[in-house]
């Protein structure tokens, strides 16, 4: 596994970053550039913040479909095709791995890949020819439970992998339509910090970065910056994936919101 590049993406808002949105320009900017920065992987799992099932689910499709997610958008949001092809014997792997640790997993061989997939890959690799399947969140959004979710991945045996986790490091619908305030500016900048320093600081033991995470709305202004944080729990499988801190943080402005991205490159 060590093999393995492991990404949390800031996906941003439905299809905006491929519809030419000025607030995701940095967004874009930065998942074009790591194109050149990444290793073409041979295949791509991607665990979204936009699927959650009762029991860990990943998709088996040969040819998957696109679920277009969301609502409201121009029609031409209706149109995006990313025609990638499906990995089975990586889901197959996938749900062994996760039986094998004690958790319960199950397959879907007829869920297309939601926004938090095709977005960040299509701006990633356009091209649309490396196979991608998508894993899900487990109801509940558990953050430890994602973390052991990410360790369990671990097993997987699978060469020149790209692991991705696909949220939004702010996701607080309500306050992107707020005009700013020099107090939402401030809980903004807080938590980003403290997320910054949890995932990138090389001198917090492991132990602590993971309780940092498991207990995250202890974080300044946590639930402001998720209200509810499955756009959040996609970086806790990452982080359970690498167990370590990140190699690589990405700092932006996405829709006047300070976010992030991280990398942890193989080793």
């Amino acid at each position: 596994m060590s093999q393995a590049d492991v990404l949390f993406v800031s996906h941003g808002g439905g299809p905006l970053p491929l519809l030419g949105d000025p607030g995701h320009r940095e967004m874009v900017q930065c998942l074009t550039a790591m194109n050149g920065e990444l290793r073409k992987p041979d295949a791509i799992l991607v665990v979204s913040a936009h699927w959650e099932a009762t029991i860990p689910t990943v998709t088996t499709a040969a040819n998957p479909s696109l679920f277009y997610d969301y609502y409201g958008f121009p029609e031409e949001s209706y149109h995006i095709q990313y025609p990638c092809p499906g990995e089975p014997e990586l889901a197959q792997q996938v749900m062994d791995v996760l039986t094998v640790a004690g958790i319960p997993a199950k397959s879907d061989g007829q869920r297309g890949l939601d926004h938090g997939v095709f977005v960040p890959l299509k701006l990633l690799y356009p091209e649309a020819d490396i196979p991608t399947i998508q894993l899900s969140l487990k109801k509940g959004l558990d953050a430890a439970e994602h973390i052991r979710i990410g360790e369990a991945l671990r097993g997987l045996n699978y060469d020149n992998l790209l692991i991705i986790g696909s949220g939004f490091s702010f996701h607080n619908m309500r306050a992107f339509f707020t005009p700013e305030t020099p107090e939402i500016r401030q809980m903004n900048q807080a938590f980003a910090e403290w997320l910054n320093q949890t995932c990138g600081d090389t001198a917090l033991p492991e132990s602590e970065r993971a309780q940092r995470l498991i207990e995250w709305e202890k974080a300044p202004a946590a639930r402001f910056n998720h209200p509810r944080e499955e756009h959040l729990i996609p970086l806790m499988v990452c982080y359970g994936l690498a167990g370590r801190a990140s190699s690589k943080i990405y700092d932006l402005s996405i829709v006047n919101k300070r976010s992030a991205m991280y990398r942890w490159a193989p080793e």
